[in-house]
């Protein structure tokens, strides 16, 4: 039988002030985790829905009010698994966009060609008057590069490596160019929205952000672009213990510009990589809403 002096109940009494004191810092944390990551969306299938509303005289006067989604990273199956892959495209669909862009990690690297088929069967169903547009990530690139390509061609998808697609509505048009395998920049330095006159209102996806500072994209009006997730554990939105960029957090998430001015949207993603949690870093669903603004 154990005895307690005076002393040992000291020592066990502050033992359980701590313990206390851990456990409910613990719950904070996990509860805050719970409301950061929660879904605010009509469906449980991404964390949230960002919207942006992007004010800018360049917008065609046809195109005012245009909706553009933009969904990246799904990593399908991670955290995004099959349970989710329905509520989000019931979100997607709510959007009422006009054009759904992807930007790429569409698998991983232990995928399955059946994960591909779900995933791009099930995108198939987002209807949008312009269609769906993608890029590659660096998951594509590889054994799984003719699995994704495939998929994509079979439910009519447009892919995008270093190709435009003009968008033509009330006699004018918008560009959405995408780049081929940003990392490879001696390849893919050129960016393909440089071919437009500036006349052209020009929105350029890359899966990496970091192109966007590593490459002239002067010509484009709007850069899209994924790989970060936010971090996954982030915060403030400010600093992560992960980084996937070469300049730090500046290009971690959310609206931002490169050095020469252009506007840059990093969105967190829809899935994980490497460890399936989120930490104040929802995964997301970004909107972004063009306004025409008179000179």
């Amino acid at each position: 039988m154990a005895i307690f002096t005076p002393m040992n109940e000291n020592i066990l009494k502050r033992m359980r002030q701590k313990m206390f004191f851990l456990g409910s810092w613990l719950c904070l944390v996990l509860g805050l985790s719970a409301c950061a990551t929660a879904s605010f969306s009509p469906s449980r299938g991404v964390g949230r829905v960002k919207q942006y509303d992007f004010y800018s005289y360049d917008v065609p006067e046809a195109f005012d009010g245009f909706r553009v989604a933009f969904a990246s990273d799904f990593h399908y199956e991670s955290k995004f698994n099959r349970k989710r892959l329905q509520p989000l495209v019931h979100t997607l669909q709510g959007l009422q966009a006009d054009v759904l862009l992807l930007g790429g990690d569409y698998g991983s690297p232990k995928g399955k060609a059946a994960d591909m088929d779900t995933l791009f069967a099930a995108l198939a169903r987002v209807q949008t008057p312009y269609g769906i547009l993608a890029v590659m990530g660096n998951h594509e690139y590889g054994s799984n590069y003719p699995v994704v390509v495939e998929a994509m061609q079979r439910y009519g998808i447009r892919r995008m490596e270093h190709q435009s697609y003009a968008l033509q509505k009330g006699g004018q048009q918008l560009v959405v160019c995408g780049v081929r395998n940003p990392f490879d920049l001696r390849a893919n330095g050129d960016s393909p929205s440089e071919h437009f006159p500036a006349s052209d209102f020009v929105i350029l996806v890359t899966h990496a952000p970091d192109y966007a500072e590593d490459t002239d994209v002067s010509n484009a009006n709007l850069v899209l672009a994924g790989h970060t997730h936010g971090g996954q554990v982030s915060l403030f939105k400010r600093w992560a213990p992960v980084r996937h960029s070469a300049y730090g957090h500046r290009f971690l998430t959310g609206w931002t510009e490169n050095s020469r001015g252009t506007p840059v949207v990093i969105t967190n993603g829809i899935g994980t990589s490497r460890a399936k949690v989120r930490l104040f870093t929802p995964s997301e669903v970004v909107l972004i809403v063009l306004h025409r603004v008179e000179k």
